[in-house]
Formats: structure tokens, C-alpha cells, sequence
């Protein structure tokens, strides 16, 4: 493996290219989406706000923020499933667009040939949104919850400018995560992946009570979930180390369909189990992008099995059109 991943020494904060900095801006988005006005009123502090521990009103912020900031006119997600914090999701795509620049000669890989593959897309579609509107990149999307595919595929028939612009593949083995989706013989610039965290329906519980309980500032044993999710969502057998471990021995067996696999990575305790499994995979480069947004911290973990010459043939073929 080339080297040993370097260790982050600074506190991260919010990606400056992310449209989500600093306080929302209530009135440009009640005037995008006027069914928000509702769903806002004075926090502790007195300053209007969103209850973010009310789902509702969390998902009619994203459909705010959407129109207002993505040109989504038509979003929605069915009841119960996992509507997502739009500034994290929106870090992860600028964080490997950054990566990406950084493999490409200081120029970030833009348009319809570079293509994203999402693990896991979900309902809400918030990944391809995020990274066509930015960067113009094609999406690979898969999943293993057919409601998910449709509630995805649904988003993108109802904005024009998704249209042609996301493929959408389910997986219908619950157990693997690249085999079934890709193939040998295609070539993906960069996989993201948001994997469950939990480990079993307990934690995921027990997680969603904190959550909410702390959002709330009052105690219930029965909180409704104030970014949803179904139980594929957020947890797995083994939670997300086990997930990302299997997701690095797939990976390996496609080392040239894809040039940057990255997952995120909630838990820091589960880096050096992570870092083992890639090099028992002979990874070519690991690296870890750290990630922050208010008081919560996570990070990025990317990897590639190309070698120098490989790299240097992709990226000078495929996304600058050489001949080599």
C-alpha cells in the first residue's frame, strides 16, 4: 500500500464552497417554498428557527432549500424514510470534487464524462442532486429498498435538469455492495457511500431516543425520528465497520472499474480496522478527508487500486480527453 494514511491534525469545519454556511436564510427560503413559514418559530435564543426535532418541518426545510438552492422544483420522500441533513451531504460531494482536483492537475473534473457512483441513494436522491447541480457529474445509483429506487427515479422524472443524468440500478443481494452493480469493464471516477451506522436495531433505537431527546430538550421512550429512516438505513450486521470492511474487499475485486471508492466513516474508532482491511487489499493510496459541520465531526475515507501510470492514464484520457 502506498504509505499510511496521514493523520488529521486540525479541526475541520464546513467546506467554504458549501451553499450552507453560516444561519439559514429563513425569508429566501419561505419565498422558494412558502409552506416552511409554518414551521418556523423562535428558538431559545429568541431567533426564528426550524423545530428540528419535528420531521415535518425537516423535510419542508430540504424542499426549501432545494428549490432555492439546486432548482429542484418537485422533491418528496415517502413517510418513514430517512430525509437527509442537506450541508453534510452537500461537504461529502465538494470534499471528493477537492480530491479529484487534486489527481487532475489542480482542475476540478467537471461534467457529464465523469461518472459518481452513490451506494445506497436512497429515497431522496440528495447525492446526484448535489453533484449534477455543482460539478454537471453522471450518477450510477444503487440500492437495495425498491420503494428507495422509486422515490429516487420519481425526483429525477419530475426535474428536467436530472433527466438523462442518473441511472438507477437495484441490488438485489442485500449482502454485497459493488458486486451486481458494476461490472469489470465500466469506469467510475469516484464511488461515495453513506453506510448504515448502527449495528443492530437496538443501537439504532437507542441512537435515534439521543437524537431526538437532546433536539427536543425533553424525554420520550416513543420520539418520532426527525430524519427518519428505514431499518436498512441505519443499521446493518456489524455496523458500519463491517459494512466498509466487506465494501474494501469488493472493491478489489473491480480495482480498475473505479478510480476513487470513498465511504464516510462516523466513527473514529473504526479507522484502523478500516485501514487494516485496505491493506490487506493492497490498496494503492488511502487517504482520510476530515469533515465538520457545527459541533459534529466525521470523515471521509477514500482509496484507489490504480497505480501511477494507471492514474495517469485515466485522468489524462477520460477527463481531459488526451491521447496517450
Amino acid at each position: 500500500m502506498g504509505g499510511k494514511p496521514k493523520k488529521v491534525k486540525s479541526t475541520p469545519k464546513i467546506h467554504p464552497r458549501n451553499k450552507h454556511t453560516g444561519r439559514y436564510d429563513l425569508k429566501a427560503l419561505v419565498a422558494s417554498e412558502p409552506s416552511l413559514a409554518i414551521h418556523i418559530r423562535p428558538n431559545l435564543h429568541g431567533d426564528d428557527s426550524i423545530d428540528f426535532a419535528n420531521p415535518e418541518s425537516v423535510k419542508v426545510l430540504n424542499k426549501a432549500l432545494l428549490k432555492n438552492q439546486y432548482n429542484i422544483v418537485d422533491w418528496d420522500i415517502p413517510e418513514g424514510y430517512l430525509c437527509p441533513p442537506i450541508p453534510g451531504r452537500a461537504d461529502y460531494i465538494h470534499h471528493m470534487a477537492d480530491w479529484l482536483c487534486s489527481h487532475n492537475y489542480g482542475k476540478i473534473p467537471k461534467g457529464d464524462k465523469i461518472t459518481c457512483l452513490d451506494i445506497g441513494v436512497g429515497a431522496s436522491c440528495i447525492y446526484p442532486i448535489i453533484g449534477q447541480h455543482e460539478y454537471g457529474w453522471k450518477f450510477i445509483a444503487s440500492d437495495i429498498d425498491e420503494n428507495s429506487i422509486a422515490s429516487s427515479q420519481r425526483i429525477v422524472d419530475q426535474n428536467r435538469a436530472l433527466k438523462k443524468k442518473v441511472e438507477f440500478r437495484l441490488q438485489k443481494e442485500p449482502k454485497d455492495i459493488i458486486y451486481g452493480i458494476i461490472t469489470k469493464e465500466e469506469q467510475v471516477d469516484v464511488s461515495i457511500c453513506n453506510p448504515p451506522f448502527h449495528a443492530s436495531a437496538e443501537e439504532a433505537k437507542k441512537g435515534s431516543l439521543r437524537k431526538v431527546n437532546n433536539l427536543s430538550k425533553t424525554k420520550t421512550a416513543t420520539p418520532k425520528l426527525n430524519f427518519g429512516g428505514q431499518n436498512n438505513e441505519l443499521w446493518c450486521d456489524g455496523g458500519e465497520k463491517k459494512f466498509i470492511r466487506e465494501m474494501v474487499r469488493q472493491s478489489s475485486k473491480f480495482p480498475t472499474s473505479c478510480f476513487w471508492y470513498s465511504s464516510l466513516v462516523s466513527k473514529q474508532s473504526n479507522l484502523n480496522s478500516i485501514y487494516e482491511a485496505l491493506e490487506k487489499a493492497n490498496a494503492e493510496i488511502v487517504h482520510t478527508i476530515p469533515m465538520g459541520q457545527g459541533n459534529k465531526s466525521s470523515r471521509i475515507v477514500t482509496w484507489t487500486f490504480l497505480t501511477k501510470a494507471q492514474q495517469k492514464t485515466w485522468k489524462d484520457q477520460k477527463w481531459n480527453g488526451r491521447k496517450v
